[in-house]
């Protein structure tokens, strides 16, 4: 049986907001800097395993184009299709149920975020790309529901440019 993860993906609210109130840190100030500057940015978990995926079923596309507004983690550069697999914390999913439960320098940090990936996702439409965002609890849920939402995305833009 597949060990269930603590925290926010296993609050299944559809209204109102998350008990508890934020408590304070129970790190210090150096502990915590040092847990957080080892989580990556790019190349994480659910990418690892999307990325498997799709090569295994021999698609072909770039990784984390540098170039492009967001650093999409996935480009199919030639329809113009821009994949981002984001985290359910760093990317704020459901954010308000929860927000309440962050320290304000967390409640900012995430909110810029969110700002910047909407600010992204805008200057990638206006330059004609399709955007599909995929969340960490979606790939831990249904890795395959994921991949073939990727893969009928991908086919719909190939038939338009045939």
């Amino acid at each position: 049986m597949r060990k269930k993860k603590a925290g926010h993906r296993s609050w299944r609210l559809i209204n109102g907001k998350v008990a508890g109130r934020h408590n304070g840190d129970i790190m210090s100030v150096e502990a915590r800097s040092r847990v957080m500057s080892q989580i990556k940015g790019k190349n994480t978990t659910p990418e690892r395993i999307i990325v498997r995926e799709l090569r295994q079923r021999k698609i072909y596309f770039a990784t984390h184009a540098t170039k492009l507004p967001g650093k999409p983690d996935i480009v199919f550069r030639r329809i113009k299709l821009a994949v981002f697999i984001d985290g359910d914390f760093w990317h704020g999913w459901r954010l308000p149920l929860w927000n309440h439960k962050l320290s304000e320098k967390w409640q900012n940090k995430i909110a810029r975020t969110r700002e910047r990936d909407q600010q992204h996702f805008r200057q990638l439409r206006g330059e004609g790309w399709t955007v599909l965002r995929i969340w960490e609890h979606q790939v831990e849920q249904s890795l395959h529901d994921c991949v073939e939402r990727i893969l009928s995305v991908r086919s719909s833009l190939l038939k338009k440019t045939d």
